[in-house]
């Protein structure tokens, strides 16, 4: 699990522990050597075009271009305040910049200028205690670099990007990764920022684990989920059996994405509950796919040997959808996720019973349909509205995250622009049924399903764009998503 902590909480770590020279010189270590390895990867012209501004984040920016020319690589750097407004450490550097060899165009007015076609930007025009609009010099800078196709790599935060609210207020740097310093920044996926951070990579800068320690988290990445183990001697109930309640003569298509997810993440054998007089509609279902009509007798029966159930995706509005929804949740003791029309009676109805394990999984639209206050942050509502409810909740979007009673949410950053399509919420709520029935609590399933989901996700932009994807082509992508985490 790696912290994710406000950009103040950030600084003050940073001042308890030292030398602001000596951090200032392992982040350039840091820096130059991904950015060195961002050039033999991507196979790019060795050339770094810096981009400085007047603080310690312009420091880094020079340090490490100090570094960079040291091992043979072309760099020049951009100063868009006058020398003698800037930091004491951005002052020091770019001294040993100038000395290594290295040219700095000094321009603070907003004329025009440009950058080599070729090579990178290194961002380091302001850093994570970055609050307000864009201005001026400032906004010119971050426009054109926009404007320049080049790949930018931004220094801890792109330039204009909150580090503790992830707001925009006029314009900032859309990075190609994010080179963050020590610690990811709860700003980096909240209101905009997910929007600019492009990939994240770690740039250590010598905290000790001590320190670390001392820094106040407020959420998690966690690690890459493990798969559960398959015994070689199991049977179909053993790998998993889902019960699913979803669909309606209008939208049949949930209920085969939910129920057929959860056969292709590992489920044994599912059973779809489904309105009446939809069995022309689900025709086209796949052969493992056991369905019949809803029967509250039939789900009792079913449910003494089942081991996890979904209910929601596809079920309608109507006052039927309503009466099983709420019956089902009331009576049910089987591990339960809830998802799209089931949420919507629930948001309607908060003092609805639900079964001791339920996962819900809400976008962004839904959950604000089920908190009620508006007074606090997004994060602060849904925690307590979880720590309130008792349940384990899924917030879908870009990035998703985990809640859990009690405990930080989790950030789940996988995932592609691509996954915007209807239905693909369906596929999570039956992977995340599957892994239930594989009896993993709810907290791993909720992690393992949306990590898997993500993944797959993206291995379908990859082969398709994130034009052209749609909810059921992650389905082909399942196995490049398990072989992933299993290797």
């Amino acid at each position: 699990m790696i912290k994710v902590v406000t950009a103040t909480e950030m600084a003050r770590i940073e001042k308890l522990s030292g030398s602001s020279e000596y951090f200032m010189e392992q982040a350039a270590r840091s820096l130059a050597a991904i950015t060195a390895e961002y050039l033999e990867e991507e196979q790019i012209f060795p050339h770094v075009t810096l981009l400085v501004g007047k603080g310690n984040n312009g420091g880094d920016a020079y340090a490490t271009g100090a570094l960079l020319l040291q091992a043979g690589i072309s760099v020049t750097a951009w100063q868009i305040y006058p020398l003698s407004s800037c930091s004491p450490l951005c002052k020091a550097m770019h001294d040993q910049f100038v000395l290594a060899g290295g040219i700095v165009h000094i321009q603070t007015e907003p004329k025009e200028f440009h950058f080599a076609p070729q090579g990178v930007i290194l961002d380091g025009l302001v850093g994570t205690g970055f609050h307000g609009k864009a201005e001026g010099m400032l906004a010119h800078a971050i426009a054109v670099a926009n404007a320049s196709k080049c790949p930018i790599l931004a220094i801890d935060i792109p330039s204009g990007v909150s580090g503790d609210t992830g707001k925009v207020e006029t314009l900032a740097i859309h990075a190609t990764q994010t080179l963050f310093l020590e610690l990811p920044k709860i700003g980096f996926f909240i209101n905009q920022g997910w929007e600019h951070v492009g990939k994240l990579v770690a740039a250590p800068f010598g905290l000790y684990e001590s320190q670390i320690a001392e820094a106040k988290a407020v959420a998690y990445l966690p690690s890459n989920p493990s798969l559960p183990k398959v015994s070689r001697t199991r049977h179909k109930y053993q790998a998993g059996y889902v019960l699913a309640v979803a669909g309606s003569p209008e939208m049949p298509g949930a209920a085969i994405l939910s129920s057929f997810a959860a056969l292709r993440a590992g489920s044994g054998i599912v059973r779809l509950f489904h309105a009446p007089k939809m069995e022309i509609a689900l025709s086209s279902a796949p052969y493992e796919l056991i369905r019949e009509p809803y029967s509250e007798r039939r789900i009792a029966e079913e449910s003494l040997r089942a081991k996890a159930l979904l209910i929601g995706p596809g079920l309608g509005r109507s006052l039927d959808a309503k009466k099983k929804i709420q019956t089902l949740l009331a009576k049910t003791s089987l591990p339960t996720v809830v998802d799209a029309d089931a949420l919507y009676f629930l948001a309607k109805h908060p003092k609805w019973k639900l079964p001791k394990r339920t996962i819900l999984t809400p976008h962004h639209g839904e959950m604000e349909m089920l908190l009620e206050d508006s007074a606090r942050s997004l994060l602060d509502r849904v925690q307590a509205y979880v720590d309130l409810k008792k349940v384990t909740l899924v917030l879908k979007g870009a990035p998703t995250f985990l809640f859990t009673p009690g405990e930080l949410p989790e950030i789940l950053p996988h995932g592609d622009p691509g996954m915007a399509t209807a239905g693909t919420g369906d596929v999570l709520t039956g992977m995340i049924a599957a892994f239930l029935a594989a009896g993993l609590s709810e907290k791993r399933a909720a992690r393992l399903a949306a990590t898997l989901h993500g993944l797959a996700g993206e291995a379908a932009a990859r082969a398709l764009t994130s034009y052209c994807m749609t909810a059921s082509d992650l389905f082909d992508f399942f196995p490049e998503a398990f072989a992933h985490l299993e290797s």
